[in-house]
């Protein structure tokens, strides 16, 4: 018998306006756009953000005859989840369907998705406007509290707490539950139920996490956004999974978001920062959620041979030491080969053995555990390991 698996890809994952800056370099900095892969193949877009670019680029053409259509949820209609659709390079090629849901917004009134389309790429703000794109597109209007299918898949929408509005999208497939939940701020009781009947026993639930706690309560309340602290507690509440911190704000470097993670994982058992590229699989028979880091961040990935000792906690419990040699390595990341099992999410110390012009040297670094896979060796596991000191 077959298990139904579901595939989640990340293609932008920062919020408000894109990023170009080394410091943002390991997270990404393209704006929201998610690609869930259903079981039976359906193909949902969440977003349509500078990340839709990038999914543009690399999407799969048909085998022949007509491309089944591609089903595009819109949380709503600021810039940084709209910016991508001019880009996106699908749209024009007379093969592919494309199916756009979003709310009617109270400015704009009827086909109120097609309009702001239209509107940003309209003179002088694009060189050619909507009618270059000969792909088929279908817009339909969906408000909070609506449900509708796609092939196998229920799809719910929620009102989320946000200026001039915003949705959050449930998506319920044979694999599992997926929450989907930008842009939204705690404090309106009617929208706070909301979030949590989305996130209700979700296997994922992404939620905004663009500013600190403290910035919450302070310089940036009102702004419509949340914190991973917030995203705990609804987490918690909802009884969700797993909890994947979304939305980072353009001034959050790497080293932030991986203290905001780092705190998040203090107070909840698996969570994720989501970062571009990354890849989540749900439905696979007996293993925890994981993530698969993305080949564009380790692209500057080298073989080694650098001797170190590892120490972390294995997935029973206890606590380890070990040395092996680290034989393949990036600037952010590693692939260590252990005879221990560490849990997932759990942090390593890796204490590396370098030469340096003053003979041998120590690096000592701090990181989490991604991925695990059956090991070169047997009797050992091979570890996926992101740096965050």
């Amino acid at each position: 018998m077959t298990v139904p698996i579901a595939k989640l890809s990340f293609w932008g994952v920062r919020g408000s306006t894109p990023t170009v800056d080394p410091a943002t370099w390991r997270y990404g900095g393209n704006t929201p756009c998610l690609e869930l892969i259903a079981p039976d193949g359906t193909k949902i877009i969440l977003d349509c953000g500078t990340g839709l670019r990038m999914l543009g680029s690399r999407w799969a053409a048909p085998n022949g005859g007509k491309a089944p259509g591609t089903h595009i949820l819109v949380t709503h209609y600021h810039w940084d989840h709209i910016q991508g659709i001019p880009f996106f390079s699908p749209l024009y090629v007379e093969n592919n369907e494309f199916h756009f849901y979003s709310f009617r917004s109270k400015f704009l009134g009827r086909d109120s998705l097609k309009q702001v389309f239209e509107a940003q790429m309209a003179l002088p703000y694009f060189p050619v406007d909507m009618s270059a794109m000969s792909a088929r597109r279908k817009f339909k209007e969906v408000d909070g509290g609506d449900s509708f299918t796609v092939g196998e898949n229920k799809i719910t929408a929620r009102w989320l707490n946000h200026p001039q509005g915003c949705l959050g999208f449930r998506i319920e497939t044979p694999a599992g539950t997926v929450a989907y939940a930008t842009d939204n701020e705690p404090g309106d009781a009617k929208m706070d139920e909301s979030l949590r009947e989305l996130a209700a026993g979700a296997d994922i639930f992404i939620n905004d996490a663009q500013f600190t706690p403290e910035q919450l309560e302070t310089t940036r309340k009102g702004w419509g956004h949340s914190s991973w602290l917030e995203g705990v507690k609804v987490a918690r509440h909802a009884g969700a999974k797993t909890l994947v911190l979304f939305h980072h704000d353009p001034d959050s470097t790497d080293r932030m978001v991986d203290s905001i993670l780092r705190q998040a994982r203090e107070e909840f058992d698996s969570v994720f920062a989501a970062s571009e590229g990354m890849v989540i699989t749900l439905g696979a028979p007996g293993d925890p959620v994981q993530a698969h880091m993305p080949g564009t961040r380790t692209a500057l990935r080298r073989e080694a041979q650098f001797h170190a000792k590892v120490s972390g906690v294995t997935e029973g419990g206890k606590d380890f030491e070990e040395e092996t040699v680290v034989r393949d390595i990036s600037l952010q990341s590693a692939l260590i080969s252990l005879k221990h099992l560490p849990r997932l999410q759990s942090e390593l110390r890796v204490t590396m053995e370098a030469p340096g012009r003053n003979g041998v040297q120590s690096m000592n670094l701090r990181g989490y555990v991604v991925r695990i896979d059956e090991g070169p060796e047997k009797g050992h596991v091979a570890v996926g390991v992101v740096f965050t000191d």
